[in-house]
């Protein structure tokens, strides 16, 4: 169970850093290394579920002669973002309970 919670989380950070904008593969684990230690041999899996479930698209722009995927969050995405948001915050509710 604890794996599929990191991996939750993991998949909601993705989603909440592509909410300020269009993003590649390097650039996303680049930015997320601030806040965790992610890997992008970690993040690309994250990535084709999400866009397996139409949480993101995908397009490419040519960079320096080279092609480059840039990942888009899709309404579905930000959907799913709201959603777990909403659920959090019962979840931190009974977290401030607990450590009272």
């Amino acid at each position: 169970m604890r794996e599929q919670v990191k991996k939750g989380i993991l998949e909601i950070f993705v989603l909440a850093m592509l909410t300020r904008g269009d993003s590649y593969g390097y650039k996303i684990v680049s930015d997320l290394s601030t806040y965790i230690d992610m890997s992008e041999s970690t993040l690309y899996p994250i990535l084709r579920r999400l866009e397996k479930s139409d949480m993101l698209k995908t397009y490419n722009v040519i960079f320096q002669g080279r092609n480059r995927k840039y990942y888009q969050i899709t309404l579905e995405g930000k959907k799913h973002l709201e959603k777990f948001l909403d659920e959090w915050e019962d979840i931190r509710k009974i977290y401030d309970i607990l450590m009272k």
